[in-house]
């Protein structure tokens, strides 16, 4: 199960040992959405579970590049990969949807992370302090929930235990579906309302990325072989996908990369001149 709050006792290396052995003959389901966080937790879970299904969405975003990307990276994992339509766009309420809103610059200065200092960044309750009324218009409604909701029938489908999802409450634009809470929550549905959940096959939601900045999910990426050359993050990539550099994603990205230390595989768009 996820768990939202440290433990009384750290667990023993038999625990630790157990766990691994355990883990290793189980399946995940992992959200891809041929991104940089995404494609870090497909690493992740194949180096943890015994098979992976990697699920991705057309759901009527601004771009088909981050598909193209994700077909490419689940095919360089070697693991199974589906694509589900659904036609989120008809709904509106989104830049990344809805094509007469703009998609805002990133501003580093709203970023929620920035509400915190240093010594404080990993501690899940930072999220308590967010000033919710400034999420911005990418945030997409109800996403993560749909995107869920689906990766957990794929659960079921596929005798998985785990579905895994590269939200973080640290280097984030603000999104709700984003927080610990959330992610518990759904855990706690997703077991109460599914055959599998009921039957005694408890499903878990995994979050490796909780707790990471952008520069240690890119430290633990580089650690398990990830080629963020392939990843696409940009709300508003062109359709060879090059990535605009200016909107809040490219603008944690490029962050990332600086702090990490590490040279930024991207193609922008500025620079294809």
């Amino acid at each position: 199960m996820t768990y939202v709050t440290a433990p009384t006792s750290s667990p023993s290396l038999k625990d630790n040992a157990d766990l691994a052995a355990l883990h290793k003959s189980q399946n995940a389901v992992v959200l891809l959405s041929g991104g940089l966080d995404s494609v870090t937790c497909l690493y992740w879970a194949k180096a943890r579970y015994t098979s992976v299904t990697a699920v991705s969405f057309n759901y009527g975003q601004r771009h088909n590049s981050e598909l193209v990307a994700a077909k490419a990276i689940a095919k360089t994992a070697n693991v199974n990969h589906r694509i589900i339509d659904i036609d989120i766009a008809q709904l509106g309420g989104s830049s990344l949807t809805d094509h007469s809103m703009t998609v805002p610059d990133g501003d580093t200065d709203k970023f929620p992370i920035n509400n915190h200092d240093d010594s404080d960044v990993n501690n899940i309750d930072n999220v308590d302090n967010v000033d919710n009324n400034a999420i911005p218009n990418t945030y997409v409604p109800a996403r993560n929930t749909i995107f869920l909701s689906y990766a957990l029938a794929v659960a079921e489908v596929t005798d998985a235990n785990h579905i895994v999802i590269g939200v973080s409450s640290v280097d984030y634009s603000g999104y709700p579906d984003c927080r610990p809470e959330y992610i518990a929550a759904f855990e706690h549905m997703a077991n109460l309302a599914t055959k599998a959940g009921v039957t005694g096959h408890n499903l878990s939601i995994q979050t490796p990325l909780q707790h990471l900045s952008k520069a240690k999910t890119i430290e633990l990426g580089l650690a398990l072989g990830v080629d963020y050359g392939q990843t696409i993050s940009c709300y508003q990539a062109d359709a060879n996908g090059l990535a605009c550099g200016i909107c809040d994603s490219c603008v944690l990205r490029r962050q990332g990369f600086a702090q990490a230390g590490v040279a930024d595989p991207t193609r922008y768009q500025s620079n294809e001149t």
